[in-house]
């Protein structure tokens, strides 16, 4: 059993909307093809994985560092000590061999990429849904059969007013969310706060929306706004400050006395203890959204889930960002709180498989091996590509 090539390529995910920090304008994605020698029904299985959202496409870093690494590593050095299925944890250590500490931002990402591919690809070995396969592997062997999704909207668009804004809130009800998120941050106070009534307007309370920040504000603006929108009692603000202003973070916690949610913008274990350590998050009460993704895959994902019992927190405080199936598998074996999801956004990377549903704002997996790329046609097209 080996790896016999890895193919990878940048796809477009570009819109016109934006947040209060940057537009999608020019946003792309890393996509990539782990193919094996096993054969299954005259095929070789094949792993696939991309990056998140939110980060532009590292191809440059798989090509010259994160590939090469790999290919020329002994096939024995890359399984699991029964040699009966690849070992993403081993194949982790063989691609960041000679890395130096620190400087997260991009290598992560790649990092990242491959290690999607590579646990689509065990799962598909074992014959069984990721979620399966990463509960019986790291968990206690009963997932949750269902996960809890909210409706991740609200951007900023050319000729989006309120009517659109209201009309877009009723389209995530109409879809079965009972939770959806909007940005703010990219307007005045004012303007801002009349967009999050309309919202309201259609969810019905606002327990029921979370609001956005993507880190634009400092320490002034953060207070002025927690201040304005407390009555409304929302379902999170979301990462206020810059991500790595830890002490910004800590001090809104006391002035803002309901949920907050951060950590999407973390990529390693270390950041991720810098933020339980000094961020002021509260255990009881908060969210963070690490990306398993963009945060050097699922290897270190499991470590920071490590750390966080080590702090008194529990999964079910983490609501990976990204809104893809992998978080979405990852959610359901390690029993997390939830999922982000893109309804509609961040084609044709972003939502869950076609045939994947939201009822009463939770989400059944599908039941193929892997991940389940094969049965997101538009998305799926562009990785078979990569191989054929």
């Amino acid at each position: 059993m080996k790896i016999v090539s890895v193919h990878e390529d940048t796809i477009p995910i570009s819109s016109t909307m934006r947040n209060a920090w940057i537009d999608f304008s020019k946003m792309d994605s890393s996509i990539i093809a782990v193919v094996s020698d096993v054969i299954r029904d005259g095929k070789p299985l094949v792993g696939y994985g991309f990056n998140s959202n939110g980060r532009y496409s590292v191809g440059d870093i798989l090509r010259r560092r994160i590939i090469p690494r790999l290919l020329a590593a002994d096939p024995a050095d890359t399984l699991d000590d029964a040699g009966t299925n690849i070992s993403p944890e081993k194949i982790w250590d063989i691609v960041m061999q000679n890395e130096k500490p620190g400087g997260h931002g991009e290598r992560s990402v790649a990092v990242g990429v491959l290690d999607m591919a590579l646990f689509d690809l065990a799962a598909k070995i074992a014959d069984k849904p990721l979620y399966r396969h990463l509960s019986d592997t790291y968990g206690d062997g009963r997932p949750d059969e269902d996960v809890f999704v909210y409706a991740a909207g609200g951007y900023y668009a050319p000729g989006k007013g309120l009517q659109e804004l209201k009309d877009e809130m009723k389209g995530f009800l109409d879809l079965g969310y009972n939770v959806a998120k909007m940005k703010i941050g990219g307007a005045s106070l004012s303007e801002d706060l009349q967009r999050i009534e309309a919202a309201i307007e259609v969810l019905g309370d606002g327990s029921r929306l979370a609001v956005d920040v993507n880190g634009k504000f400092d320490l002034d603006t953060a207070i002025q706004y927690g201040k304005a929108i407390e009555p409304y009692n929302l379902f999170w603000y979301e990462e206020v400050g810059d991500p790595l202003d830890y002490q910004l973070q800590a001090e809104l916690a006391k002035h803002y006395p309901h949920r907050m949610a951060t950590g999407e913008n973390l990529f390693s274990l270390v950041d991720a203890r810098n933020l339980i350590r000094y961020g002021g998050m509260r255990p009881d009460l908060d969210i963070l959204q690490f990306d398993p993704v963009l945060s050097y895959g699922l290897v270190e994902y499991l470590r920071i889930l490590d750390m966080l019992r080590e702090h008194g927190w529990s999964s079910r405080s983490c609501v990976p960002h990204g809104g893809h199936q992998f978080s979405l598998h990852i959610a359901a074996a390690l029993k997390l709180g939830g999922n982000e999801s893109y309804p509609g956004e961040f084609y044709p990377t972003g939502g869950f498989a076609d045939e994947v549903g939201v009822e009463a704002g939770r989400v059944k997996l599908p039941e193929t091996p892997g991940i389940g790329f094969e049965h997101k046609a538009a998305f799926y097209k562009y990785l078979r590509s990569l191989h054929d």
